[in-house]
């Protein structure tokens, strides 16, 4: 499950199919892999796709990737809540553009979830990207624009995902909307965590792909 938050609070919940069809995130920008989600790009020729494996031999193939790599099976990682960081600095719409620079650079992070100051709903994400776009938007008054409260600035729409998504729906909404990272939020809005690409890749690097995978 997935949704959009924006200045206005929530604007969109639903499944990870609806969010691709929505016009509302167009300006987000997307990288389509046009791959169907869970399995590998066919990379084999028109003129020869015959089979040269059964199920069977699917299912041996599996069981032997298993006992080789020591897979716990009883402990299979399948939702992002197990990857989530927990603790997650947030701002406020009062904050300063200045504020969120140096938050970003005191803890060496990217990017940090904004939170409406009254509904404590998260309304966007800032990263360092967008700082250095604000400043350069006006860059002679530059000192002037980092006093300014995050409030004063257009911020973009968040998409956030639920606790209980499936790891690889979370991934390919990161690659193809170009997220560096995703906040995770339940049902009533309360923000639970945040999950980047170094999250996952280190989930990857240490745990048996098709434990994570599943």
């Amino acid at each position: 499950m997935f949704a959009i938050y924006n200045n206005n609070g929530l604007s969109f919940r639903s499944t990870v199919d609806n969010l691709y069809t929505l016009s509302t995130v167009d300006s987000i920008a997307r990288i389509r892999n046009n791959v169907e989600e869970g399995l590998p790009k066919n990379h084999t020729s028109t003129k020869n796709k015959n089979r040269l494996y059964n199920e069977s031999s699917i299912d041996e193939a599996t069981e032997v990737y298993k006992s080789i790599a020591n897979i716990d099976t009883k402990v299979e990682i399948y939702h992002i809540k197990d990857l989530m960081t927990n603790d997650v600095l947030t701002l406020t719409t009062n904050n300063t553009l200045q504020e969120a620079y140096d938050l970003m650079v005191e803890n060496d992070i990217r990017q940090i979830p904004i939170i409406d100051d009254t509904t404590n709903i998260v309304i966007a994400m800032i990263n360092e990207r967008d700082i250095l776009n604000y400043i350069l938007g006006d860059l002679e008054f530059a000192n002037s624009t980092l006093r300014k409260t995050l409030g004063t600035f257009d911020l973009k729409e968040v998409i956030t995902a639920d606790p209980i998504t499936d790891i690889r729906r979370v991934a390919k909404v990161m690659v193809d909307f170009s997220l560096t990272a995703i906040p995770i939020v339940d049902q009533n809005d309360k923000l639970l965590g945040i999950v980047s690409r170094a999250n996952i890749l280190k989930a990857v690097s240490n745990t048996p792909p098709l434990q994570i995978w599943g």
